[in-house]
């Protein structure tokens, strides 16, 4: 029988790790080395074998813009009372991309790298942070066309300081309510795949939840001929909303002032009432959301492996 000395006896069992429990987003930081090689293994993988490549960053929103301008312009005539119809719906969709992208490739991330979570222990939420940023990175070819179409509109002298910060704070809340509700769905969506179905049917909403194919005046008009004037404020506290609205704030209201003094259906598209207050709310719930998606992700976390 060996006498021989435990070599782990002097160490508290405080500092050993519980296998499939982590600290949340404090390990996403302390592996941010293997952040940014999910990151480069997900922007690098998407084109993969493409003949077009990234050309497909810029094909996809101007079909699709097409599409709406065409059907909802020109057809549906939503385009009426509001000025230079183009930019306004193309700032709107640049958005719901950015976050159709990074709510849906974080909910699925988890099971997507099904493999990984298996075999090796790593902090779960790398796979939600990941997806969300490359989202982002393909979001930047979108926004790069917005502007330069903007900029040709004479966009950079009318623009000010305060709508410079209105596009980081649009791009922040949408990152930051996406990856909230990205790790709750994505964690529910390992016990149960119909998480996905619904996310699905949230993403379908969104698009038509939001100023983006139609002007924010129009929900207030319906709310106020019912007699319920909160839903206009509902309305406008919701982040994509909010976040909509600031590109709109930041891009369609620069080009659009060029033809203030002509244009007389200008008086009629006015900015949404109170954007600074309900932006400050729109990232109280944002960060409610993502408190709640984070204590559910890290309350589930310990049995992906058992369930995938």
């Amino acid at each position: 029988m060996s006498n021989a000395p435990d070599p782990f006896a002097a160490i508290p069992r405080a500092d050993f790790d519980v296998p499939g429990h982590s600290r949340g987003l404090l390990d996403v930081f302390r592996w941010h080395y293997l952040l940014r090689l999910l990151i480069r293994t997900g922007v690098t993988t998407r084109y993969r074998n493409s003949v077009l490549g990234w050309t497909w960053s810029y094909v996809r929103p101007a079909a699709q813009f097409l599409v709406f301008w065409a059907v909802m312009g020109l057809f549906l005539d939503l385009n009426r009372g509001i000025p230079n119809y183009a930019v306004y719906l193309f700032s709107g969709i640049v958005v719901i991309n950015l976050f159709s992208e990074a709510f849906k490739n974080a909910t699925t991330s988890i099971v997507g790298n099904a493999p990984l979570v298996r075999k090796v222990f790593l902090p779960r939420q790398l796979f939600a942070v990941s997806a969300v940023v490359v989202a982002f990175v393909h979001f930047l070819p979108q926004v790069t066309l917005l502007l330069f179409v903007c900029l040709l509109m004479g966009w950079i002298a009318h623009v000010s300081v305060l709508q410079i910060l209105a596009i980081v704070a649009a791009i922040v809340l949408i990152l930051l309510f996406a990856l909230g509700l990205g790790l709750f769905f994505g964690a529910v969506n390992v016990r149960f795949r119909d998480a996905e179905n619904i996310v699905e049917l949230l993403l379908l909403l969104a698009t038509w939840a939001s100023p983006v194919l139609y002007h924010w005046t129009m929900v207030a008009q319906a709310a106020r001929a019912i007699g319920m004037d909160w839903i206009t404020q509902l309305y406008l506290m919701n982040p994509i909303t909010q976040a909509v609205e600031l590109f709109h704030f930041a891009f369609w209201y620069p080009v659009t002032d060029i033809g203030l003094s002509t244009s007389p259906t200008i008086a009629e598209t006015p900015l949404a009432p109170d954007l600074g207050l309900n932006t400050l709310w729109a990232f109280v719930i944002s960060a409610v959301v993502f408190f709640i998606g984070q204590l559910v992700f890290r309350r589930l976390e310990g049995r992906f492996a058992q369930d995938l």
